[in-house]
């Protein structure tokens, strides 16, 4: 019988998500059955990382918290023990050109930490900055789209990104997955269309890096409650393939707030069944 875990969720220690105390999120996830519950929130990134301050304020925490975030982590796994298993988790960002930057933060805590979701959020864009690839779609049309020209030279960027990704944290000494393979498409129905052959061929090719790597795969449903998407963030066919091949693809509902726990648990698990 497959664990039922939620592997990927926030805190209030994320600034674009709630203020909710984890209690709450992590009593809705009892209440709903889970028996495991992984903590990752995002860790601080290098000083401007991206242009816009504000925008910068909002992506992650800052320095001086991240000790208070472990701390607040392990007293939930403290308070929780016999109830729901909590694991202590961040979700790292591929930084190209700063992994000396991760290297670092990760070398810091890495005895503190059981899970490691690590995402790609950020490729190169206009005026040869860091690029969010997930704020806006109009942000994504003026520092993305504009900067490549189409979107599938974006793709292939993205996956190039990807691709990468999984090379370097499968170099950690933890238990890690890639996170929200596809995020590309969050905004895919008031962009313009995407070779959806081109991204099946690129999804296609990490299968077998993940299985010579040993990273999984986040099963991330947060693509779900995106208007713009409508689907969570890896395909069934590419999940029933990894599954095939023994890459372990753990639930995740990226819970921002309270009531996104579990999201998408119920479509998960139906997979599942119709898998074996």
């Amino acid at each position: 019988m497959e664990l039922k875990w939620d592997g990927h969720t926030h805190t209030r220690f994320c600034y674009h998500g709630s203020d909710a105390s984890s209690e709450a999120y992590i009593d809705r996830a009892i209440e709903l059955g889970f028996q495991r519950y992984t903590l990752s929130e995002h860790p601080p990134l290098p000083a401007r990382w991206v242009e816009e301050e504000s925008l910068y304020r909002e992506l992650a925490m800052p320095r001086e918290e991240l000790a208070d975030y472990i701390q607040y982590a392990k007293r939930m796994k403290r308070i929780y023990e016999g109830r729901i298993e909590i694991t202590v988790g961040l979700e790292l960002d591929h930084l190209p050109g700063r992994t000396d930057y991760t290297e670092s933060l990760f070398a810091d805590w890495q005895h503190e930490l059981e899970d490691v979701v690590y995402s790609v959020h950020y490729l190169p864009g206009a005026g040869g900055a860091m690029r969010c690839v997930d704020f806006t779609p109009d942000y994504f049309r003026e520092h993305l789209l504009s900067y490549y020209g189409t979107m599938d030279k974006l793709v292939e960027e993205y996956y190039d990104h990807v691709e990468a990704a999984i090379e370097w944290v499968s170099r950690l000494p933890v238990r890690s997955r890639i996170g929200h393979i596809n995020l590309i498409e969050k905004f895919a129905a008031v962009l313009p269309e995407a070779d959806q052959a081109l991204i099946r061929r690129r999804q296609e090719r990490l299968v077998p890096l993940l299985v010579r790597t040993g990273v999984g795969v986040d099963v991330n449903t947060a693509g779900m409650r995106v208007a713009t998407c409508g689907k969570p963030y890896v395909p069934e066919w590419m999940i029933a393939a990894c599954r095939q091949a023994g890459v372990p693809c753990i639930f995740g509902s990226d819970a921002h707030k309270p009531e996104h726990v579990g999201t998408g648990w119920d479509w998960f698990e139906q997979l599942g069944k119709s898998s074996r």
